[in-house]
């Protein structure tokens, strides 16, 4: 029988600030209690409780993560004040640790190699920019604290509207979105409004959207769904293709994702070039996770076999970040993207209850003008055997013809012993 651990635990919310504010990601807090990273990220989140020597040791290593400063962790209670909220977003992590790449055969695996992103400017072309993160505090016991800097007004999520926070998230992430969108279709105008047609949908959802989790990851998928429709294939703007990148490395490379099926591209993209880890490319993707790392070691064996240079996921990092940053896309204000979505659902809706009235109209004459009763319809003529055909007046014959003038001779009709003679 497991008992509960006689060190407290923080709530959720406060157990990953601690891991946060000691600049420790999910997998070394895991490897440190000899637990997988979901394990961790469902302590975090709140889906399960560590019980027995596991919750021992993690409310001994949250203890130690503890602010000198403030040894009492904070507890939510209705005396405590309200953390301030922000808008969820994927940020890019530091460090990424390497996980294992299941071919589904035991025994053959692939690892992928750590990367750390290089501060400069063109690696925001495919992932979003990281948080802000909070100050990490001083350890040892002769540590002096350094004066602290005047804080900034940090807005209430009470005092955001719907529509500054739409206009947040779509600052934060659509630049970057683009550039992915671009990357999966090879098209700046089809990337451009796929991305404003994803985040007017999200508008139009936004309570969904709003309460999600991580709302840039139903942003993305929403719009990697609208980019690759095969319906674009029917418009005339298609038909004509969009002038390539100049650099010849780029075309090859752009040539090379073009060429891979969408589920494999998409994959690809979401792995090596946003930077996601394997389940989390499997959720978006709506796959298992065999079926996920087959289709990313294919369309990398595909890539290596049209460009060889390309064989190392880093460098194939390297190659989309920077074919990304060369093309020039630019997503429309945030503005003007929410209020052509409130337009353009107020047209639908309006077109729907124009049809929805004719459709009731065209009904309500329909039943006005029926008939009443019912009229059985004429039968068609049908022929009648065995009557004679009706013979039509011809010329007369000779001896007709002397019949008719000895009768026209002759003063009264009949026998001659009936003609009245005189006395």
């Amino acid at each position: 029988m497991t008992q509960s651990p006689a060190t407290p635990l923080p709530p959720p919310r406060e157990r990953r600030r601690l891991r946060e504010a000691a600049s420790l990601t999910q997998a070394q807090v895991g490897a440190r209690l000899g637990v997988t990273r979901e394990t961790v990220r469902g302590w975090e989140a709140g889906r399960t409780t560590p019980r027995g020597r596991k919750g021992e040791a993690y409310a001994k290593l949250l203890t130690s993560l503890t602010d000198p400063a403030d040894p009492k962790p904070r507890e939510s209670g209705p005396d405590s004040a309200p953390a301030p909220m922000r808008v969820r977003v994927r940020a890019k992590a530091p460090e990424r640790v390497a996980e294992p790449v299941s071919m589904g055969a035991p025994g053959v695996t692939e690892h992928q190699p750590n990367r750390t992103a290089p501060q400069e400017e063109p690696v925001a072309v495919l992932q979003q920019p990281a948080l802000r993160p909070e100050p990490v505090p001083p350890s040892g016991p002769a540590a002096v604290p350094e004066p602290a800097p005047s804080p900034e007004p940090v807005t209430s999520p009470t005092e955001l509207t719907p529509a500054q926070a739409f206009d947040a998230l779509y600052a934060f992430c659509a630049p970057a979105l683009v550039r992915q969108t671009y990357l999966l279709t090879g098209r700046r105008e089809l990337a451009r409004e796929s991305v404003e047609r994803s985040f007017q949908l999200a508008w139009q959802r936004w309570p969904e959207v709003a309460a999600d989790r991580d709302p840039a990851s139903w942003v993305r998928a929403a719009a990697y769904e609208y980019a690759l429709s095969p319906w674009h294939r029917f418009r005339p703007s298609h038909r004509h293709p969009e002038p390539p990148p100049v650099d010849a490395r780029d075309r090859a490379l752009l040539g090379a994702l073009l060429h891979l099926p969408p589920p494999y591209r998409r994959t690809l993209l979401l792995y090596d070039g946003v930077g996601l880890g394997l389940p989390e490319t499997a959720a978006e993707t709506e796959a298992s996770t065999p079926a996920t790392a087959k289709r990313l070691l294919h369309a990398r064996t595909a890539l290596a076999t049209r460009l060889p240079e390309l064989a190392d996921p880093s460098v194939l990092h390297e190659r989309l970040i920077g074919l990304a940053s060369t093309g020039r896309l630019r997503a429309g204000r945030p503005p003007v993207v929410r209020i052509g979505g409130e337009r353009r659902a107020r047209f639908w809706t309006r077109a729907a209850i124009a049809f929805t009235v004719a459709l009731i109209g065209a009904t309500a004459l329909t039943l006005e003008t029926a008939p009443t009763h019912y009229e059985p319809p004429v039968p068609p003529g049908a022929q009648v055997h065995g009557v004679p055909p009706r013979v039509a007046p011809g010329p007369l014959s000779d001896g007709e013809l002397e019949l008719r003038a000895k009768l026209r001779e002759e003063t009264v009709s009949g026998p001659p012993r009936l003609v009245p003679q005189p006395d």
